[in-house]
């Protein structure tokens, strides 16, 4: 036997005989793989036959299952509650939020509102008494808008006085929680709005009140003992009226101020250093940073300029508004709820915002585009606070406007939305327009883009079903992403359906489609579905939800490309077949009747030379259309003269003829030959004409291989270097759009106040009457990490065990004085101070029910020890009475205990029993120590803090003590603590999922590994390219890049698997493959940048940044690597093919007949009928190659063995297929 020549010796052009597959001998140990690709592209043809023969139901069932699913949306859920997007689900910062909201509520105890002020001209010092007037006129016009600031303003620490007239004026006197720096001067009482009348005076207020003179006009009728002591020890003095006057000429400056008689303005650097107090000069002191932004001091520290101011205003929660006005008088007749009374803070905070901007434009511009103005009122009061050509800017902010960011943030673009599908509407149809109207597929590409729109609103509808919120992600981002995935499988579909191999029958075209395709669109398909479900390991419920509603939209979208779109490719070859014109397929075409002559010529001489497989040869074509059967018969003349085709760029693998019958002709419909219309010589090209002729010859010749592998070599080890350059992180100021007044603020805040609100958080399950020692240890460890604010040496530190042992050590101290001078017995307190009365109560407590007193143990026990450490059997006890007794202690250490210590009113002269047992707080299950932390710029800063906060918490947790940290860095800073090690493991488990599909499905171990390497490739290139664009990494681009996994497979299996499937050589197999595919990878990536096209017109810089730019980059790296990177991989590493035709010797071949006179004689009739028409053309004929020494030839077929172009074996695999001829459609 012969040995069989080597594959290069293969005529390039070779094709075997659509019906002689089996004589291809799988090589080496493949033929499993085969003949399972075989099976499962049998049921793929079956499935195509299915469809073809009932294409109309399955359309309708199709539409109307697609249809129904996207009813769904009419309950679908967006989310806009930052903890609810955020904080993972399952965290240990979930557990501890849901104790926080399960202790103390589901709201706030009070929101706040912040203005800020910074000179126009950088650098500008704006400590001046002009600056802080302008601040103050601010401040007045925004909060002077519909509600009055005092009636909803948050308002801690109210005693309970038991004398009415005094409780009374103290509850419309009792001052608003502001933090300003206007707190240091006289001015700061205009802010303060309440007003209090009595008989013989003016109004009160705190720009006239001196509370140390009131309490001595009011002395002679009231008893007011002790609120006078509550006011001494919360240091109240004379209030606002003792302190400077910014403008002292002002005729409304009090008598007492500091500066009301030298009339001279005082110094604002030295009055704001070291901060400002509110009324209470102990429990209400505002650091300077809470003040001041850009401060500089000089040597000694003295503070001499700043270059922002910032107050922030206090409101009360929805349910405390509610409370406080339930029943009264101005909201009986409009059903005061809890919900209304929520749109009134938050229709106060808006307007807030507004007139605040208005003052920051000096009226020369309009509000922000997200908050519309509301009030004309406040709008003019603002336009004429402010000068026009002022030098300052005012910033403004609150919850609500971060919360009408995130809903704007949310709301679905439909202008955008329409766009972005008519866009991709116009090129399906242009794409898919040719100028054979027979073989155009115009209105394929519209009914393909609107099947995509409609499975990505019955994907988005079943996950409405599904209960997953949806979220800005899902609507900003998802139908675009999903609209430019799911149209590249139609591209790839319609391609494959125009190339079907002649001499299929007609009522198989479409399960040949679905056969040579389908395996690539499954795998694609598949690869995207687990994409993003393992995108859903990233533990951020947004994005988990958006990675969740992308799997399913991309499930959908397979769906329909897999078994309605097929139906519309049947419906249109229908068209095609009854020669209907294109997009208005009620006419008929106009070149179904047309005959045309091109090149006439006389033929040669007949000789075939051996050894030339592809043959040029001028024929004689005779074309009778019946209206009928349109039946071709096609007569070769006697003589024909054979040329040899030109010289190959990679010679003897890669052939490419110079005229193309498909280019003149177009496809044959089954085995009947038409005749067709002419076309311009530029209508001729396309992208696979570009593929085999130019491009693949250049790319797979030496030198460009090598110059490829240099430059992606080169791209991979600069995005190594661009990985180090990536940071975590993600703003809020990258989420607000640029140019607002909203982004202005928070780059203004984040420059000048990077302050944070955190609490220290300790929870039931401990004896803290025990653990003093433990609890007074974490505070200090605590307070020694590097981002918390130090508290003043010259203050306690602001918690409530400090306040709470102070107190105890203040009220033992006046025992002990009553105690000494003999006020206080051992029967009797009534001679004796407040404070020493309190102490005396509490001296004689047991704790015992059946023996509750002991007034032996007031000489012979201490309230606090000399450790400094609070009596373990008096501390549930002393704890009752000191939130009874200093509520102002109480609002500033912010503790709020869970439960509550019961209410206990003391009276020092009811020495009753009953006064004198004070019930015992319960064993608390929640109290907290607040902190500020400061200098958090990056979130290498957060990321330091969270982790010094955990080891502290950690560290009393081996104490006994059960703590944790809360406030919105460990909310919505902590994810970055694991972020990366998600990210590395769903990749690394993504791509042994992509490598197992691929090999399940291609059953090819060694492709599926180059896929996976240049996937790989292709994640760590983004990942660089993302350093040097300066993206931060957050959970965002962590799902994009984990998709990019996904998305990387559309650009390279085509190829893989075109390349797999192939007979020849590795360079001949690898231009087979681009030729194959190159036009719908292509067409995919431009769909796919079409489609995210729309992303690029977003308000959002956010959404351009972290979304458009990373996944376009995305898509350029995928072309890049899917058409240029693998076919040189696979010319030089590729696996061997999975069939090789084998040469045996045969007798069959020496005998073979010889054509008749010497010409090519095809279906020729005696005679010519009238009805023929004449038409002559050029094609390339493809024949069989001289018989070689040994070699064994097919069986002859009935059909035709020669094809209008090299078609590349890549069908060999669908040729293996056992299948059995498709029912006729009926």
């Amino acid at each position: 036997m012969a040995r069989p020549p080597p594959l290069q010796e293969l005529p390039p052009g070779y094709t075997a005989p659509a019906r002689a597959a089996s004589p291809q001998i799988p090589a080496g140990s493949l033929k499993a793989p085969l003949w399972l690709r075989a099976y499962f592209q049998g049921l793929l043809f079956s499935l195509g036959c299915g469809i073809q023969r009932h294409c109309g139901k399955v359309l309708f069932l199709g539409l109307l299952a697609f249809g129904a699913l996207a009813l769904g949306l009419r309950v679908a859920i967006v989310e806009t509650d930052l903890e609810q997007l955020w904080v993972e689900v399952g965290s240990r910062v979930s557990q501890e939020l849901h104790y926080t909201k399960e202790k103390l509520g589901e709201e706030a105890a009070y929101t706040s509102q912040m203005l800020i002020q910074t000179p126009r001209q950088e650098g500008e010092n704006i400590l001046t008494p002009e600056a802080l007037g302008l601040h103050l006129q601010a401040a007045l016009t925004a909060s002077k808008v519909s509600w009055d600031l005092n009636k909803i303003c948050y308002k801690s620490g109210i005693p309970l006085i038991e004398n009415g007239m005094i409780e009374r004026m103290i509850e419309k006197l009792f001052p608003c929680v502001i933090l300003t720096p206007l707190d240091c001067f006289w001015e700061g009482a205009k802010l303060q709005g309440g007003s209090a009348y009595l008989p013989g005076r003016p109004d009160i207020q705190w720009t006239n009140l001196d509370p140390e003179q009131l309490l001595e006009e009011l002395g002679p009728f009231a008893s007011l003992e002790g609120f006078r002591e509550l006011l001494d020890k919360a240091q109240v003095g004379q209030a606002y009226v003792g302190r400077p006057c910014l403008h002292p000429d002002d005729l409304h400056c009090p008598p007492s101020a500091p500066n009301h008689h030298s009339k001279q303005a005082p110094n604002v650097a030295q009055e704001l250093s070291g901060g400002c107090h509110g009324f209470s000069h102990k429990f209400m002191h505002w650091q300077e940073e809470l003040l001041l932004g850009g401060m500089a001091r000089d040597p000694q520290g003295q503070l001499l300029r700043a270059e922002a101011l910032q107050s922030t205003f206090l409101l009360m929660s929805p349910r405390q508004l509610y409370e406080h006005f339930r029943g009264d008088y101005q909201t009986h007749d409009i059903g005061w709820s809890e919900e209304q009374a929520g749109t009134v803070l938050q229709a106060w905070q808006r307007r807030f915002v507004q007139v605040s901007v208005r003052m920051g434009e000096g009226g020369a511009r309009g509000c922000s585009l997200l908050l519309p103005l509301r009030s004309t009122l406040s709008l003019q009061l603002a336009q004429e606070a402010l000068p026009q050509n002022s030098s300052q800017q005012i910033h403004a902010f609150s919850s609500t406007t971060l919360d009408d960011i995130l809903h704007a943030f949310s709301e679905v673009s439909a202008a955008r939305v329409v766009g972005g599908y008519l866009l991709m509407l116009a090129y399906a149809c242009v794409t898919m327009l040719r100028w054979d109207c027979a073989q155009s597929q115009g209105a394929v590409g519209l009914a393909g883009v609107l099947l995509v729109a409609l499975a990505v609103a019955s994907g988005l509808g079943l996950c409405a079903l599904l209960g997953i919120a949806f979220n800005a992600a899902t609507t900003q981002v998802l139908p675009f992403l999903a609209l430019g995935i799911g149209v590249d499988d139609i591209f790839l579909l319609a391609h494959a359906f125009t190339e079907t191999p002649p001499g299929t029958p007609l009522q198989e075209r479409t399960g040949e489609c679905l056969q040579r395709t389908g395996t690539s669109v499954a795998l694609t398909s598949i690869s995207h579905m687990v994409a993003f479900f393992m995108a859903a390991l990233v533990p951020i419920p947004a994005l988990r939800a958006f990675s969740l509603q992308a799997a399913i939209v991309v499930g959908c979208n397979f769906a329909a490309v897999m078994l309605v779109f097929p139906a519309v490719l049947s419906l249109d070859l229908h068209r095609r077949h009854c020669q209907r014109l294109d997009v208005l397929c009620c006419f008929s075409s106009p070149c179904s009747a047309r005959v045309i002559q091109i090149l006439p010529q006389e033929l040669g001489d007949g000789t075939v030379p051996v050894g030339i497989a592809h043959l040029t040869a001028t024929v004689q074509a005779f074309a009778h259309c019946e209206a009928g059967s349109q039946h071709v018969v096609t007569i070769l003349p006697s003589r024909a003269r054979l040329v040899p085709p030109p010289s190959d760029p990679l010679g003897s693998e890669l052939f490419s003829p110079g005229g193309s019958t498909r280019d003149l002709l177009g496809q044959e419909e089954g085995t009947r030959q038409k005749a067709t219309c002419s076309s311009l010589p530029c209508a001729r090209w396309n992208l696979a004409h570009f593929a085999r002729s130019q491009f693949a010859p250049l790319l797979l010749q030496s030198h460009s291989k090598a110059i490829v592998l240099v430059l992606f070599g080169a791209l991979l080890g600069l995005s190594l270097y661009g990985a180090t350059l990536v940071q975590d992180g993600l703003a809020l100021t990258d989420v607000v759009p640029r140019g607002t007044k909203e982004h202005a603020f928070l780059s203004a805040q984040l420059r000048y106040f990077s302050l944070y609100e955190v609490a220290l958080v300790t929870q039931g399950g401990f004896d803290y009457a025990h653990s003093q020692r433990a609890l007074f240890d974490l505070h200090q460890r605590f307070s020694s990490l590097k981002a918390v604010l130090p508290t003043p040496a010259t203050q306690a530190p602001r918690t409530w065990l400090h306040y709470y042992r102070n107190w105890l050590l203040g009220i033992q101290a006046a025992f002990d004085q009553d105690w000494a001078s003999g006020r206080i017995s051992r029967h009797s307190c009534r001679n004796g101070s407040e404070d020493g009365a309190l102490a005396y109560k509490l001296l004689i407590q047991t704790g015992d029910a059946q023996e509750p007193l002991d007034f032996s143990q007031l000489t012979t026990r201490k309230l606090v020890d000399k450790e400094g450490l609070i009596a373990p059997e008096l501390f549930y006890v002393g704890l009752t009475m000191w939130v009874s007794s200093d509520p102002l202690g109480l609002a500033a250490s912010q503790a709020n205990f869970y439960p509550p210590p019961p209410e206990w009113l003391h009276d020092k002269y009811d020495t009753t029993g009953e006064n004198l047992r004070i019930p015992a707080a319960q064993p608390l299950e929640f109290a907290q120590f607040p902190f500020l932390l400061r200098g958090l710029q990056k979130t290498a800063d957060f990321v330091e803090a969270i982790e010094g906060a955990r080891a502290a918490c950690a560290e009393a947790g081996r104490a006994g003590v059960r703590a944790y940290p809360s406030g919105s860095p460990f909310l919505f800073w902590e994810q970055y603590l694991g972020l990366r090690r998600y990210f590395l493991l769903a990749i690394c488990i993504l791509l042994v999922c992509t490598f197992l599909v691929c090999a399940l499905l291609l059953l090819n171990p060694w492709t599926a590994g180059l896929i996976v390497l240049v996937l790989a490739m292709m994640t760590v290139e983004l990942f660089g390219i993302m350093g040097f664009l300066g993206i931060k990494l957050s959970a965002i681009p962590v799902v994009i890049l984990v998709a990019s996994v996904g998305i990387g497979v559309e650009f390279t299996v085509h190829v893989a698997l075109g390349f797999l499937t192939t007979q020849g050589s590795r360079n001949l197999r690898a231009a087979h493959a681009l030729e194959r595919t190159f036009a719908p990878v292509t067409d995919g990536a431009v769909s796919t940048l079409l489609g995210l096209l729309m992303l690029a017109g977003s308000n959002f810089d956010f959404i351009i940044r972290y979304f458009f730019v990373v996944l376009t980059v995305l898509t350029l790296l995928g072309i890049l690597h899917g058409l240029v990177l693998l076919p040189v991989l696979l010319s030089i590493l590729g696996p061997p093919p999975e069939v090789v035709q084998m040469y045996k010797e045969s007798p069959e071949v020496l005998n073979h007949p010889a054509p008749r006179e010497g010409g090519l004689r095809w279906g020729l009739p005696p005679t010519l009928p009238q009805s023929f028409a004449r038409v002559t053309t050029s094609m390339t004929v493809a024949l069989h190659p001289p018989p070689l020494p040994g070699a064994y030839i097919h069986p002859a077929s009935d059909e035709p063995t020669w094809s209008p172009v090299a078609t590349p074996a890549a069908s060999s695999s669908s040729n293996l297929s056992s299948r059995g001829p498709c029912p006729a459609t009926g």
